[in-house]
């Protein structure tokens, strides 16, 4: 993640999210449309579920602005933990207007079932969707493969431990989405063919149950992050190396880490100096380094400390 998120430009995943609104926005305005010509459970979710990513993204907008704020006074440790906050507004706002107006519009479409019709309107709206869904999709993969590769990760495992939420939550959203046009597909088709409204319920479910798990996962990603989520070993190795490949430190005694925002952390490190310096010039060089390590990217606060001569050096 470290070098990685080095490399990550801030603007990148602004731009990842300005392309899911604009994607979201006009999927869910083509498929409510598309819902009230049909009268298709399957395509009033699939609606719901698009509007609710539409709102969505709108809080992702505010966690990447927000959260690359300076620090200052009143938030000595920046406000990167912003990103985390807006971010589970934006999967609470998925689980209510996504995952649970779809699940009870299919629960009414059993108790009460309504005409559907002009079906060939509801494959349109679906293709473009998808289109549109899938160009979002893959500008979110194409960035979370950039830093997964930096890291020797699958792209996978990067998004569900990456420290940037807003990223980590169009990439899920997005494929939440594909998943369920191929749901809406099916169920649309099936009422088709058989001429019952049962399938086109079932299939508001499930893509009700899709999004609910898509939104408890974000929503406990962005918790760990809130709460203090600590780094991986990968990033810990990483800081540790450059922390003893600089010329002023002969050994690292204590290293701690944790997130304070998306890429970004909060460093606090026990070190043993170079050479033998007079009592006095110790805190000039423990500041000189702590500044430097705070030039770099990542590092939003770095605190160092002596290590007394008798505590085990750090083996990584």
């Amino acid at each position: 993640m470290a070098a990685s998120d080095k490399r990550q430009k801030p603007g990148s995943t602004l731009l990842t999210v300005v392309i899911a609104f604009t994607a979201n926005a006009l999927v869910a305005a083509a498929k409510s449309v598309a819902a009230v010509l049909t009268g298709s459970a399957s395509m009033t979710a699939e609606a719901a579920h698009s509007w609710a990513d539409t709102g969505n993204q709108v809080f992702l907008f505010m966690a990447e602005r927000r959260s690359r704020r300076p620090r200052d006074k009143s938030h000595p440790m920046g406000y990167g933990r912003e990103a985390y906050v807006w971010s589970m507004f934006a999967a609470f706002g998925l689980f209510t207007a996504g995952a649970v107006v779809s699940i009870m519009h299919g629960i009414q479409q059993f108790i009460e079932p309504e005409p559907a019709s002009d079906f060939l309107v509801a494959y349109v709206v679906l293709a473009v969707a998808f289109v549109l869904e899938g160009a979002s999709f893959v500008q979110a993969f194409r960035q979370t493969r950039e830093a997964a590769h930096e890291l020797d990760r699958n792209t996978l495992e990067q998004v569900l431990i990456s420290s940037d939420p807003t990223l980590r939550a169009v990439f899920a959203e997005d494929a939440a989405a594909l998943v369920g046009l191929v749901i809406a597909f099916g169920g649309v088709f099936l009422r088709q063919v058989t001429g019952s409204p049962l399938p086109d319920a079932v299939g508001s479910i499930i893509v009700g149950v899709l999004l609910a798990v898509v939104a408890v996962v974000l929503i406990d990603r962005n918790r760990r992050f809130l709460v203090g989520q600590g780094v991986t070993p990968d990033i810990e190795r990483s800081m540790s190396r450059r922390l003893l490949e600089h010329r002023d430190i002969a050994r690292l005694t204590y290293l701690h880490m944790e997130f304070v925002g998306p890429r970004k952390l909060y460093l606090v490190a026990a070190v043993d100096l170079q050479g033998d310096h007079p009592e006095h010039e110790v805190a000039v060089v423990l500041r000189r380094i702590e500044s430097e390590l705070e030039d770099h990217e990542t590092v939003e606060e770095a605190v160092l400390t002596l290590a007394t001569p008798d505590e085990t050096a750090l083996r990584f």
